[in-house]
């Protein structure tokens, strides 16, 4: 049986495990993952006019104005592996991109399937987070409670030491869910009030996570 395309855009806080549900996602519908920051890397390592200009504002620590991701992102749905649909991680990131997103799909004569959010409450999403280590040797990951090594600090693997990445600190995790949690909250009201808003519970494995994003999915099309 054919599938029908489907697109999406994927919302979830830091350490809500998208990105591994994206790949599931990506690879069961035969549809591209498009991130921002591939998106980003792409134009600026191939020299692109957008490119470049996304380069000047990042080299000088700056946040890239919507009007250049915007773009980048409308070339990149024009591409012809679009045909049959898309997830879009890390876009959008605000109102404003929404809203730009949804006229150029109406301009199309297209729209959103959903908006599917991986919800983990915060004090969840802290304790898998500030307890990850990573042996910067081998690249072996690890979580102190749910994935310990067998000698503490010691990477089972090649024998060297493992850390904890500035990324996994608890001050730095509070204040990425805090600025997620600012930024996101007006784009989840912007998909709840196009009735385009669709959950599930992050907290459960994998697997599971995976299973009721595709009934959510079976029943956008």
């Amino acid at each position: 049986m054919e599938m029908m395309p489907v697109k999406i855009v994927l919302l979830g806080p830091p350490g809500a495990g998208k990105g591994t549900q994206a790949k599931s996602i990506s690879n069961r519908y035969s549809i591209p993952h498009i991130s921002t920051g591939d998106i980003f890397r792409k134009n600026i390592s191939e020299e692109t006019p957008l490119g470049i200009e996304a380069k000047t504002y990042i080299d000088n620590g700056q946040l890239v104005p919507d009007e250049v991701t915007i773009n980048m992102v409308k070339d990149r749905l024009t591409w012809e592996d679009c045909k049959n649909g898309y997830l879009l991680d890390g876009f959008p990131r605000t109102v404003a991109q929404a809203e730009a997103l949804q006229e150029f799909l109406a301009g199309r004569n297209e729209s959103l399937d959903t908006a599917l959010c991986i919800e983990v409450p915060s004090d969840f999403i802290l304790e898998r987070m500030t307890g990850r280590r990573v042996c910067l040797s081998c690249g072996a990951s690890y979580h102190v409670k749910f994935n310990p090594p067998a000698v503490d600090g010691v990477c089972d693997l090649c024998g060297d030491n493992i850390i904890q990445r500035k990324d996994d600190v608890e001050e730095t995790v509070k204040e990425r869910l805090d600025v997620y949690e600012r930024q996101t909250q007006p784009l989840i009201d912007f998909y709840k009030g196009k009735n385009l808003l669709s959950t599930v519970d992050g907290t459960k494995a994998i697997n599971e996570v995976f299973e009721g994003i595709c009934e959510i999915l079976g029943s956008v099309n």
